[in-house]
């Protein structure tokens, strides 16, 4: 193209790949950086123009086409002139419960329409990780002096955000929209017998003195003295299963890439946690990263693994400013990098933001994002034990699952086994929130019921009548009050027709429009359909049009059934698998019917 950057676009992309540590000729090739190279465009000038997506495409050696093809794809890679201040105001399930709609009304009131590009604008937002603190939104900041100074604002009360917007001018305008930790009752409560989240409140995360202090890095050394094969064991003994979804046996997936002939092989966390009502995995990120930092290093040890990206989701910023603080902290400890603690294994992270695309939490999806192309899924087989990313075998695991690592190699397979069902090993943190009295985050043991996790939540706020709780976020299933002496297990949940998922908990009181809330699910996956595959392409955009009908009082239930099961049957991914659920289950429960909500 002939369109010239200008400086700043071109003093970001050149800084950048300036900054790059790897030495030429090293796999995989440059163009793996592009997301990165187009971020750094973005935390410059605040968005993606076309001097500055040219100068990219020279650089890489990308045509046009196709970088503009992976920039479009991104709700934070914009094409199109933005506002160096972008607030991203979510109006998902929990906070349109919260009021989203008054906190849009006073910001079109205060800075006008949507999408301006003044100095300050606004847009709607699906989920941003924070319904803890509904209603919620994330502020971008863009500009070459204060490049990537971005902040996630819980709890958006609409006379704090008047009080700072009023008669406000000028880039420099001071938001005071800080991060606010996620609400964790049982820490603030004192509770005992945590694990994944005891050292939350006690440990600095910022301290890895602190994080060694209270017990940090004696699993890598354990992992050390078990060997890789010694450590895998320890993992298919504990019968420990991925906790981002799909309940897979973790250690059956590195069993199958540490065998794997092909080399080399990589290590993914996937820190991609866009599932509307899920915080779980950015409470881990922002108040314990070493511990990551470290479950990744014993999976990798384990696996064979040299190199592993970290891919934590753009919304995400704190947790990412966190964990680079402690890559660079264990990297300068010997914890990270060449001959990891002495023990003759190399071992390295790399920090990869996401772009802001659902999807994306998908693992092939993933593999596609990281390489520098649109994410969108692969099809499976091959699955990505045998090729993943860069075609190499891969492990894949979220957040939570890894961190379970540690007091497994700490305290022995059988031993962590003890805990919870025999299908359903250790404990599982719960992100509820809604219509209760204290939302966070909580962490139960395996086999907890439904009620007694709304209980340590403190029951339907205000003491209204319970209407119905969503299992498993958007992609979930809703459950009836009768239904609240469930046991919290992957296979009774299977069994009764429901799902844990990402271990979201939605409550839902008699003053809900439920009939908004399946509007919003169906528009959320009609946005984040990444319209590769016909199924789910069109399949969305049908699936809300026909439950508009059916809201407006038509005769729709059984086409809404046909197109979730068409949905289900011949999506590529997951996405497009479990994009009616939530839809049918409504239906199927009398939630909602021809003729409207019930």
């Amino acid at each position: 193209m002939a369109a010239a950057p200008g400086a700043a676009e071109r003093e970001a992309v050149d800084a950048f790949l300036a900054s790059l540590a790897e030495p030429a000729g090293e796999m995989p090739p440059p163009r793996h950086l592009l997301l990165p190279a187009l971020h750094a465009l973005v935390d410059a000038i605040g968005w993606v123009s076309e001097g500055g997506l040219n100068h990219v495409c020279e650089r890489f050696g990308i045509p046009p086409a196709e970088a503009y093809g992976v920039a479009s794809f991104y709700a934070l890679l914009p094409t199109e002139p933005r506002a160096p201040v972008v607030i991203h105001a979510c109006d998902d399930i929990v906070c349109r419960m919260a009021g989203a709609h008054r906190v849009a009304a006073v910001l079109e009131e205060v800075l006008g329409p949507a999408g301006g590009t003044d100095a300050v604008t606004w847009l709607p937002s699906p989920c941003v990780g924070a319904c803890d603190r509904a209603p919620a939104a994330f502020v971008q900041r863009s500009n070459a002096e204060n490049a990537t100074v971005d902040s996630l604002a819980p709890g958006l009360p609409v006379e704090r955000l008047l009080a700072d917007l009023a008669g406000r001018e000028g880039t420099d305008l001071a938001l005071p929209l800080r991060s606010g930790s996620v609400r964790i009752p049982q820490v603030e409560d004192g509770a005992q017998g945590l694990r994944l989240l005891r050292r939350i409140g006690r440990v600095d995360p910022a301290s890895l003195d602190d994080y060694q202090a209270a017990g940090g890095y004696d699993a890598l050394r354990r992992a050390i003295d078990l060997g890789p094969a010694g450590v895998i064991r320890e993992v298919t003994d504990s019968r420990l299963m991925g906790r981002g979804g799909a309940a897979f046996p973790a250690g059956r997936k590195w069993s199958a890439v540490a065998s794997a002939p092909a080399r080399p092989h990589f290590l993914i966390c996937n820190a991609d946690e866009s599932e509307p009502g899920t915080f779980k995995d950015r409470a881990l990120m922002e108040e314990d990263p070493f511990a990551l930092i470290e479950a990744m290093t014993i999976a990798g040890f384990a696996t064979g693994c040299e190199k592993s990206y970290l891919y934590v989701r753009g919304e995400y910023p704190v947790a990412t400013a966190r964990l680079d603080h402690a890559i660079r902290e264990c990297r300068h400890q010997g914890l990270l990098g060449a001959n990891v603690m002495g023990a003759g294994f190399d071992f390295d992270i790399e920090i990869r933001r996401g772009g802001g695309a659902y999807i994306c939490g998908e693992e092939t999806a993933l593999f596609n994002s990281i390489e520098g192309f649109r994410g969108e899924p692969r099809n499976k087989p091959p699955f990505p034990t045998d090729r993943g990313l860069f075609g190499k075998p891969t492990v894949v695991n979220n957040v939570e699952t890894l961190v379970n690592v540690l007091d497994i190699v700490l305290e022995g397979g059988p031993a962590f086994a003890t805990l919870g069902t025999e299908g359903s090993t250790g404990t599982k943190l719960f992100c509820v929130s809604g219509s209760v009295t204290r939302p966070g985050l909580y962490e139960v043991t395996f086999g907890t019921t439904l009620r007694q996790l709304l209980d340590l939540a403190g029951g339907v706020t205000s003491g209204r009548r319970m209407k119905a709780v969503l299992l498993g976020g958007a992609a979930g299933t809703f459950v009836t009050p009768e239904r609240l002496d469930l046991p919290l297990t992957f296979e009774a949940t299977r069994e009764a027709g429901a799902a844990l998922g990402s271990g979201v908990v939605v409550v839902f009181d008699d003053t809900v429009d439920l009939a908004d809330i399946l509007l919003r699910i169906a528009a959320f996956f009609r946005h984040e359909s990444c319209g590769q595959c016909v199924p789910c392409r069109v399949g969305t955009v049908r699936q809300e049009e026909a439950l508009e009908r059916l809201v407006a009082g038509g005769n729709e239930a059984a086409l809404l059934e046909e197109i979730a099961r068409g949905m289900g049957d011949a999506s590529i991914c997951g996405l497009g698998h479990t994009a009616g659920l939530a839809v049918r289950s409504a239906l199927g429960l009398g939630l909602i019917g021809n003729g409207g909500p019930r």
